[in-house]
This record gives structure tokens, C-alpha cells and sequence, in this order.
């Protein structure tokens, strides 16, 4: 059974955020109920469509997918057991990988073997499972290297101050005021090699935001964030959906992707082996046997279900 999007949902400690806006849930629910729930749907407005992907490495292939949509606007989890393929496809589709075989387009444009710099410039951009911070740069300044259209960047227009002096106040204005919406303005003057591994998650979020994507990607956002981020950390994420950007986050956390997300994409052995809303995918055969194997008939999408074998998998605990 559906969550309710109104209420907050707890699990343990920790409470993870509703919808915000519980208009735009429900257009997507709306939008995705015409969808297929099956591997490689179409979907109704795809910003993201991506054909025939392959990546080899010797003799083992890390992804074959024949066919993947993602929905404009909409947050989209991939999940799948350690090893599924779902970070080389990451890479793959924002540059920093080249792929075996395979096209994708993002918002009708091939981005195929385009470079990671020039898709992120297309509008697309990521963050990484390890933050990418620049420990000895402060918090305002990883900020500003986030942004583009900075003229300051060309030899040329630097040794004339008036030809950038302008738009790096205007850098400055939007960092201050992303660093304030992700409550990190107390450390802008600070190192980001002090920051906890919650707040560089933050950081890295909110200098991805600088360059105003279209589409934001997240590498396992929850991984190594204590509680007292979590639910922070989820609350930005749904507000970028319904501020109309797109998000398709990589998470092994069940919880978060039951509650926050409109579409669930399932990996396994590198293919996707399932799609649909979070509430049906949990209990589909096809993923409970990609994280536990055959025979097995718990529900991932029941808490009260979660035994230790169950969670163990889910974790990717030894």
C-alpha cells in the first residue's frame, strides 16, 4: 500500500520527508499510472533516452541495458544488489566513462561520447558515492567553481576586472543563497576539508545546483549521512523536483526510496530486471530474487518484513 504523501513517514529514528508538494506527487502518479511496469518502458515525456548500452571490462559485462527512459520532472531511484551495474551507468551516461556499445539522448540531443565537462554544461550533472569537495578550498569557493558562464575563466577577459567583476558578484549572491538553503552558510568561510561527510554531501549537492541543471543525478546521497542530515537531505532533493528539475539517484536505502520516489528502475547483472512505482517494485518477484535470490517471498517494500538476511542484502553488509 501507498504511503501517504501528506504524513511523514519514520523508520527507526530517523523521519523521512513527505512530498512537499503533494500537487506534484500526484500529477506523477497521475502521469506514471498510464505506464507499463515493465524493463525499458516508455514513459510519456522522457528527457533521458537511452539505447542498446553496453560496458565490457574483459570478459565481464558491467551493463547491458536494451532500453531505459527516464520521466522529465520526476525522481527516479535505480537500485539494485552491490555490483548491479548502476554507477557505470552513472558514468557512462555523464561522460566519465565510454561506453562498449550504445546511444542515449538528453533532451533529444545525443550525449554520446560527449565529455563529462560538456555534459554537465548540457544541463545534466552528478554528484558522487565519495564527495568530490576541495578539502583545501573553502566552502564559498567550491561553490563558485560550480558555476557556469564565469568570464574570469578566459586568460584574455582576466587581466580586465570590469569584464568579470560583475558576474562573480552575481556567483557570490547565488552561492550565499544556496549555502543559506542548505543551512551551510555558518560555514562558508571555512575549510570543506572540515566539514562532517553529511555536510560535504550538502556542499556537493548545492554546488552541482550552481550551474542550474535541468537533471541532477545523485550517487548513493545517503551513504555515511548520520540521521540528524537525513532528513535534510531528502527535503532538498524532493524540493528539486518540485521545483521542475529532474533526479535520478543511485540508493540502497529502502526506506527513502519507498517514500520519496515517483519511479523505480531495478538492476541486476548489469540489466534492468524491473520498473515501476516504488510500492509495486518492492514486492515484485523479479527484484526480491535480484537482492536475495530464488524462493524467497518477502516483500522489500514491508518494514515489519525486513529480517536480518533481508537488510544485510539491502546494505550490501558483508
Amino acid at each position: 500500500m501507498s504511503a501517504d504523501p501528506t504524513v511523514p513517514v519514520t523508520h527507526g529514528a530517523t523521519a523521512l520527508a513527505a512530498p512537499s508538494s503533494p500537487s506534484r506527487a500526484a500529477d506523477l502518479r497521475t502521469r506514471f499510472a498510464a505506464v507499463e511496469q515493465a524493463p525499458g518502458a516508455p514513459k510519456p515525456d522522457p528527457i533521458v533516452v537511452a539505447d542498446g548500452v553496453t560496458r565490457h571490462f574483459g570478459g565481464m559485462t558491467a551493463v547491458d541495458v536494451d532500453h531505459l527512459e527516464v520521466e522529465r520532472g520526476a525522481i527516479t531511484a535505480l537500485i539494485g544488489p552491490n555490483g548491479a551495474g548502476k554507477t557505470t551507468l552513472f558514468n557512462l551516461l555523464t561522460g566519465f566513462d565510454k561506453p562498449s556499445t550504445g546511444t542515449w539522448t538528453f533532451e533529444g540531443r545525443s550525449l554520446s561520447g560527449v565529455p563529462a565537462a560538456k555534459v554537465a554544461r548540457s544541463g545534466m550533472v552528478r554528484t558522487f558515492q565519495l564527495t568530490k569537495a576541495l578539502s583545501r578550498m573553502t566552502v564559498i569557493e567550491n561553490m563558485r567553481l560550480g558555476a557556469a558562464a564565469q568570464p574570469g575563466e578566459n586568460l584574455g577577459r582576466a587581466l580586465l576586472p570590469g569584464l568579470w567583476r560583475s558576474r562573480e558578484r552575481e556567483i557570490t549572491e547565488q552561492a550565499e543563497e544556496l549555502l543559506a538553503r542548505f543551512k551551510l552558510d555558518a560555514k562558508r568561510d571555512d575549510f570543506a576539508g572540515s566539514l562532517s561527510g553529511g555536510q560535504r554531501k550538502l556542499l556537493e549537492m548545492a554546488r552541482a545546483l550552481m550551474s542550474k541543471p535541468t537533471m541532477v543525478m545523485l550517487d548513493e546521497p545517503m551513504a555515511g549521512v548520520n540521521p540528524a542530515l537525513t532528513q535534510s537531505l531528502l527535503g532538498h532533493i524532493q524540493a528539486l523536483r518540485d521545483d521542475g528539475t529532474t533526479v535520478l539517484f543511485v540508493e540502497h536505502d529502502m526506506h527513502m526510496v519507498r517514500h520519496i520516489s515517483d519511479w523505480v528502475v531495478v538492476m541486476a547483472e548489469g540489466r534492468i530486471v524491473a520498473e515501476g512505482p516504488p510500492e509495486s517494485v518492492m514486492s515484485d518477484q523479479a527484484v526480491i530474487d535480484a537482492y536475495l535470490g530464488a524462493h524467497h517471498d518477502t516483500d522489500l517494500g514491508d518494514d515489519s518484513l525486513l529480517t536480518d538476511d533481508v537488510t544485510t542484502a539491502l546494505e550490501g553488509k558483508p
